[in-house]
């Protein structure tokens, strides 16, 4: 459900400052609006007037996307990629509802210079790129700190909190950590899938748990207040995160494996051990991660049989949403990048596969249907207020 434009937007474009084709190269882009079908929730008028005045009044953030607008032809997604400019959805982002986003910048994917991502100069380029652009405009601002997340909702303006899946591009290098501080880094991932120098990623048979070095890089990701992602590591190493953590820590984009039989999921272990240290889950939207017995074919009601599971298991406060989507064909990137990302080892169950996810398709979209199915259900103001935000600001609060 698309919220009306926010009116601080001023129809700014990505990199529109420069000269196209001489500057850059030039790609036909994604719709940020209208590319699929919108889907159907059947609220009635007056549950579609409650979804708008909750997103007016309350905090909405999403714990984790790649809001960039991909080519149209998914097929020049490698080469797109390969100039470092990808391009913000703004637009999109205008229609959200949404207050904060976090921006995961799509490192694994960065491939500037190596074709395989996960590459410091390619994260430094990714980084650079999207900063020099979101400076030229006045709707989306680079946050960092929760002073800025308010500051946003009191001026109607989006809050961009950057982030990084993974922390592989450090390689061993602990400053390096410092530095991403320094260029305006707030959130932090362990591993990405594949195990690396801090720790076990979910794909490996085997996974070790934290490392010595993962040890010293959690002490000082707690040090300098950049809240940490445990969503692509293995299920040892999320324990030992938990548990090395001063502070709670973020399975920013998830689900619940008990519900779908995937190591992409969480077992209940490690969703109860970030609760308990009081953190929080995020549910995932991804293209044929959060799927469900009840819901093989995978849309918007299959993610919210993860977030019931998942609230019934350690309640309310400690549940809320990383959609974890982009403006384009997000299944076309999965299987560009299929090689790059790893995501899964051993079998999945058998599903049904989907050009997208109807109802959590883009990130324009995802907030505005979290809230109509939650408002549908029945849930109170206050249970939708700490889903779509208050959660996540309770953790930041301690983190940052």
């Amino acid at each position: 459900m698309l919220q009306e434009p926010a009116p601080r937007y001023q129809g700014h474009r990505s990199y529109s400052y420069l000269e196209p084709h001489t500057d850059y190269r030039v790609f036909d882009l994604a719709q940020e609006v209208g590319r699929v079908p919108e889907h159907d929730l059947g609220l009635t008028d007056a549950q579609r007037s409650r979804v708008t005045r909750l997103l007016a009044e309350h905090v909405a953030i999403s714990l984790h996307e790649h809001p960039v607008v991909l080519p149209e032809d998914v097929r020049e997604l490698r080469a797109y990629n390969r100039t470092a400019r990808q391009r913000t959805g703004y637009e999109g982002l205008a229609r959200s509802g949404l207050t904060a986003v976090f921006d995961n910048f799509m490192a694994g994917a960065s491939c500037v210079t190596s074709e395989n991502g996960w590459k410091w100069n390619d994260l430094v380029y990714a980084l650079g790129m999207r900063m020099s652009d979101l400076y030229k405009q006045d709707h989306v601002f680079l946050a960092t700190s929760l002073a800025d997340i308010h500051a946003a909702k009191r001026d109607g303006r989006l809050a961009l909190v950057a982030g990084l899946e993974c922390a592989s591009p450090i390689e061993n290098e602990l400053d390096r950590i410092d530095i991403l501080y320094g260029f305006g880094v707030r959130q932090l991932g362990i591993a990405y899938s594949q195990a690396n120098m801090l720790g076990g990623g979910l794909s490996e048979r085997h996974d070790g748990g934290l490392t010595h070095f993962g040890r010293r890089a959690v002490d000082r990701m707690n040090k300098l207040g950049i809240a940490i992602d445990i969503s692509h590591s293995g299920d040892q190493t999320c324990l030992d995160v938990v548990e090395a953590s001063t502070v709670p820590v973020f399975i920013t984009h998830a689900g619940a494996r008990a519900v779908w039989k995937t190591p992409r999921m969480k077992p209940d272990e490690v969703i109860r051990a970030c609760a308990e240290r009081g953190g929080v889950i995020g549910i995932e939207a991804a293209p044929h991660t959060t799927l469900s017995a009840d819901h093989p074919h995978h849309s918007i009601e299959s993610i919210m049989d993860h977030f019931t599971y998942c609230v019934d298991l350690v309640g309310i406060d400690h549940v809320t949403f990383g959609p974890d989507t982009m403006f384009g064909d997000h299944v076309g990137v999965h299987n560009t990048y299929a090689g790059n990302y790893a995501h899964d080892a051993g079998d999945r169950p058998e599903h049904p596969r989907v050009e997208y996810v109807s109802g959590m398709e883009n990130p324009g979209e995802a907030f505005g249907n979290i809230v109509g199915w939650l408002v549908k259900h029945d849930y109170s103001d206050d249970e939708i207020a700490k889903v779509i935000g208050g959660n996540t600001l309770r953790v930041l609060e301690q983190v940052w």
